[in-house]
């Protein structure tokens, strides 16, 4: 890893895109905010020069999507379906149901630089990003200085750092770039209008378009400042702004959503609340009879608990403070909070969409925006806010030594990964992306691509079997069927001999079968999308279309009461 400094520091786009003056901002201020926030997101992955990468729940799942992304992209494959090699080549849909933008800015990472240094780049772009937005949301309130401040605080705040070391959910780091905008937009809808709801919605649809949970996180938080506001402010023309952003965001996020929300009952999509990941299991302190479980759960709950123990510290700290965001960041927390702990079930039972966040610990993510914001706000005197800053850090590392130290790979670990991708060896996969009534664990991953089952003989070869598409000359002696290493998936289109044939199903296996007669049968097996993508791809044109009407209506800032009427 020790080639990963220059390359962070030679990301010319990167640097450029958070360079852009804001206000009378100069130049030179611009870019001290710069290499704070960048340079506070290297010290966040420093360790990995010594350690290695840190490979926790969700690496190998990431590093695997990127890799697979990439090879679709060789094949000229520009947006990706399945993923070819889950489950040991078997495949499963992932790309149909993941969000597209983590998974696209891994592969365009890994056709620019060696795997190894993949991971830390990635990391350091979704950091430096945050800090980014959230210099935005803090430099509309408070000073240039107090702003850096709370870019560095929310960079490495102790729920990143659980992320980074121990749960490498790189679409969920993601993220946390969009929370600070989801509160500095919906702050200036109230004076901008129609351009501030346009760049609401757009955040949500980043949302959606890069993790699901995050994104109902996001449409809840939405909800309630905006009620918030509302009340508070006695300007209910805001919620109406509100609501035109999420479902303008939704309607962005449509080339995504539809066919997602199309085809979920076409796999096991109730894995994705199974044992171990239901929110019922997951609450603050919760113990399970899984120790693996516990001990993370421990973990996240310690950190959890000193940020929050902390954010309630810094309120009457912040009492004499008269800045806007207080009761904001304030309502927030609360919220955050509150979903933590189990007297909270309710919600998570009977909200809509609710249970997919999954941990109620997620909600960390937005309790790092008010918590980043108070801490900045709390003092005058810096040695308490760093003091209390400090004290949070050393939860985490005390966390690390004494509950559950993380997992790490080498560069050798990476490259088998990338070596059983190459080789088509494959991975495990993810239960809820395979084909609905299928059991992954029925398969033989030794099994050969095609086999032939039938009374007589069969000469088989394979020309090409391409991520999405492949083709097989069978010679039978007697009619029967091909059985292909392949789940079968309903978007498979099968044509023998140039005309389209329905394919079945092997029972549990889930493994396509494809009738052939006697003699030479040319069979070529495709994905081909269904008109759900074309659907979602049209709404999301008209929704652009609406939010470039909109930016172009307000080029003059107008009203929120004429936007709600």
């Amino acid at each position: 890893m020790s080639n990963t400094v220059r390359h962070i520091l030679s990301s010319p786009c990167i640097l450029l895109g958070l360079m852009i003056p804001l206000g009378n901002r100069s130049w030179a201020r611009g870019m001290f905010s710069l290499l704070a926030i960048a340079g506070t997101a290297l010290v966040v992955i420093a360790p990995f020069h010594w350690l290695g990468i840190p490979s926790g729940h969700d690496f190998e799942f990431h590093l695997n999507s990127w890799i697979e992304v990439h090879d679709h992209w060789k094949q000229g494959i520009l947006y990706p379906h399945w993923a070819a090699l889950a489950h040991y080549g078997y495949g499963e849909a992932r790309f149909i149901f993941y969000p597209p933008v983590s998974w696209c800015l891994g592969a365009v990472l890994g056709a620019l630089l060696p795997w190894k240094l993949v991971p830390g780049l990635y990391i350091w772009i979704a950091l430096t990003l945050a800090g980014g937005s959230m210099f935005l949301l803090a430099r509309h309130w408070l000073s240039h200085h107090q702003a850096i401040l709370a870019a560095v605080f929310y960079v490495a705040n102790p729920y990143h750092l659980v992320i980074v070391y121990w749960r490498s959910a790189m679409a969920e780091l993601l993220a946390a770039a969009y929370l600070p905008l989801l509160l500095l937009f919906l702050w200036r809808s109230q004076q901008e209008g129609l351009r501030a709801v346009s760049c609401l919605s757009l955040v949500i649809a980043a949302g959606w378009l890069t993790n699901i949970p995050s994104a109902v996180m996001m449409n809840y938080s939405l909800a309630a400042l905006a009620l918030y506001l509302a009340i508070t402010r006695r300007r209910f023309a805001v919620l109406g702004a509100t609501a035109a952003s999420v479902v303008l965001g939704v309607l962005l996020a449509g080339v995504y959503l539809v066919p997602a929300f199309h085809q979920q009952n076409w796999i096991n999509i109730a894995q994705a609340l199974g044992p171990g990941v239901r929110p019922i299991e997951n609450f603050l302190f919760t113990a399970t009879n899984d120790s693996d479980h516990n001990r993370f759960n421990s973990l996240v709950s310690i950190v959890a608990s000193s940020e929050i123990v902390i954010t309630l510290i810094l309120l009457p700290l912040t009492l004499r403070v008269k800045t806007k965001p207080r009761s904001l960041a304030i309502v927030w927390s609360v919220l955050s909070i509150v979903l933590m702990f189990r007297p909270a079930l309710i919600f998570w039972n009977h909200l809509p969409k609710m249970n997919f966040v999954q941990f109620p610990w997620r909600w960390l993510l937005c309790l790092n925006v008010p918590f980043a914001l108070l801490l900045t706000m709390a003092t005058g005197r810096s040695w308490i806010r760093m003091l209390l800053y400090a004290t949070a850090l050393a939860v985490v590392f005390l966390g690390w030594y004494k509950v559950q130290a993380p997992w790490w790979d080498s560069s050798a670990d990476i490259r088998e990964m990338v070596d059983n991708q190459q080789q088509s060896i494959g991975n495990e996969g993810t239960d809820e992306y395979v084909p609905a009534g299928v059991d992954p664990y029925d398969i033989d991953p030794n099994a050969a691509r095609v086999r032939f089952e039938g009374s007589g003989a069969a000469d088989i070869r394979v020309p090409s079997w391409l991520a999405e598409k492949r083709l097989i000359i069978a010679t039978t002696t007697t009619p029967g069927n091909l059985l292909l290493r392949l789940f079968n998936y309903p978007l498979w289109r099968v044509e023998v001999n140039g005309d389209q044939v329905p394919s079945g199903t092997k029972p549990h296996t889930g493994e396509l079968l494809i009738p052939v007669t006697t003699g030479k049968n040319r069979v070529q097996v495709s994905f081909c999308e269904d008109w759900d993508r074309r659907l979602g791809m049209a709404i999301s044109g008209l929704a652009l279309t609406g939010v470039g009407w909109g930016f172009w209506r307000s080029r003059a800032p107008t009203p929120l009461r004429k936007i709600a009427s």
